[in-house]
């Protein structure tokens, strides 16, 4: 490991995040372009976004020829908004303020425990969002394209075929579950988030319900599924939520929690991430089934499916 290399990485996440907000990789799509026919493209001064463009070459990003011009390189095709498993995204998210100024909290919350989100800005990151409308859709967007990178290996690898009606509970804008519908033609489906989040929402073979998963969610599934929901909130928190969810079964029907497996790499600063911003965690499989057991469920094992991601499931233990 480069140490300086690594202290300095905030340099290159932002230099990533302003390529992707100024979409240089989209512009770049169909060949090379000098560093002032993109700059007039985007409407950005054209001296600063050479020496940013110099800086994206560098690491990779784009090569840089003759006369000032640059071309995409194949490791920053993933920059272009329009390819499949795009970072573009997440670049745009990843360098907006109020995520970014959080991090510069992470001392506070290494001392206290708590999400240093909420010390810089009086509230929580939901709350922030949703008086924010412009962020609100950029994280939605975000959440929507790490949904579809991951959505063919859930739906290859976990069989949903067994499952007559399955409730995504703070599914976002529906990604998953209408992978879930498409792949199990039999499978029948509810998305439930916030207001919000679900206006406007359209999917064939799914009904579309708001409301808060702290109050109630839908009858009637077989399957209710989180993904990357419980990894947010603390244990008391999560609990509650499977308690609400818990409310809600009925018969032989399954929570299934999609998280991520703390055995995968990227885990310890997913972990990171979930204490700055939201006073979540990422979690064991032992972690989730304490969680499970306090809410009233029983615990029915984790089935490892890729990507990082286990399918951590649960049922009533009333039954």
């Amino acid at each position: 490991m480069d140490l300086r290399r690594a202290i300095t990485g905030y340099q290159v996440s932002q230099a990533l995040h302003v390529a992707a907000a100024l979409g240089l990789a989209d512009l770049l799509a169909d060949g090379p372009r000098s560093s002032d026919d993109l700059a007039a493209a985007c409407g950005a001064h054209p001296d600063s976004l050479y020496r940013l463009l110099r800086a994206l070459a560098s690491i990779g990003v784009v090569d840089a020829e003759p006369e000032r011009r640059f071309a995409l390189t194949d490791e920053g095709q993933a920059l272009r908004s329009d390819v499949p498993g795009s970072v573009h995204a997440h670049a745009v998210f990843i360098g907006r303020a109020y995520h970014w100024n959080a991090w510069s909290q992470l001392e506070h919350s290494v001392r206290t425990g708590e999400p240093g989100f909420r010390s810089l800005y009086g509230m929580s990151v939901w709350e922030y969002r949703a008086g924010k409308p412009e962020e609100s859709a950029i994280f939605d967007e975000w959440m929507t394209a790490i949904t579809e990178t991951t959505n063919e290996v859930v739906v290859r690898t976990y069989d949903f075929a067994r499952f007559r009606h399955v409730v995504d509970v703070g599914g976002g804008r529906g990604a998953l579950l209408a992978a879930i519908v498409r792949a199990y033609p039999g499978v029948r489906g509810t998305l439930f988030d916030q207001e919000h989040v679900v206006a406007g929402v359209e999917i064939e073979g799914v009904d579309v319900v708001g409301g808060s998963f702290f109050e109630a969610v839908p009858r009637g599934g077989d399957a209710y599924v989180l993904k990357s929901v419980i990894h947010d909130w603390s244990d008391g928190e999560a609990v509650a939520i499977l308690r609400t969810c818990a409310a809600a079964l009925e018969g032989d029907a399954r929570v299934l929690l999609i998280e991520r497996d703390l055995t995968d790499p990227v885990a310890p600063w997913e972990d990171l991430q979930m204490l700055v911003k939201l006073g979540g965690r990422e979690r064991t499989e032992e972690e989730y089934a304490s969680l499970f057991r306090a809410a009233g469920l029983e615990p029915a094992g984790a089935t490892p499916i890729g990507a990082g991601l286990s399918v951590f499931s649960a049922r009533s233990s009333t039954r």
